[in-house]
């Protein structure tokens, strides 16, 4: 297990939480609906405890926590105003963006917990399958919600 490494791939999991918390404040300004704010600020309190949990760690194997977003963060915000303003803040595309989001979320996850695990110990593995756990249950409220709309 290289420690770089192991940082490394922490840092990039700070980023996709910090792409989520930005991400979901973008959804809750551009939303006037209060059972979606209040959805979203759920949202980023679950990544921002996730954030805790990864940072702390980070500075545990001497590195420093990122405070960035990755590039498709910015992307995805950005691509949200844009959706949102060009559908007058409708719920459905707001979900559908938000599904999007966590989906990317969920798969970096995914894929870290698949091809990376050499680089991480059992400790850190078991934190960050809880962590994946608790984004699948945001994302299944996400579809659910889209889903139900969807049928109406």
């Amino acid at each position: 297990m290289e420690k770089e490494k192991t940082i490394d791939t922490l840092n990039n999991l700070i980023q996709i939480n910090n792409d989520r918390i930005e991400g979901y404040k973008t959804a809750a300004d551009e939303t006037k609906e209060s059972d979606l704010k209040s959805l979203f600020s759920q949202f980023q309190a679950t990544s921002a405890k996730i954030n805790g949990e990864l940072r702390s760690e980070v500075s545990r194997l001497g590195g420093t926590p990122t405070e960035s977003t990755r590039i498709t963060g910015k992307f995805f915000r950005v691509w949200m105003d844009v959706k949102a303003a060009l559908t007058g803040n409708d719920r459905k595309s707001i979900l559908e963006s938000c599904e999007y989001g966590e989906d990317v979320a969920k798969k970096t996850y995914e894929d870290v917990l698949a091809n990376d695990s050499e680089n991480l110990s059992s400790e850190q593995q078991s934190m960050l399958k809880e962590q994946h756990s608790s984004l699948v249950s945001d994302y299944n409220k996400v579809k659910s919600m889209n889903d139900a709309h969807v049928s109406i």
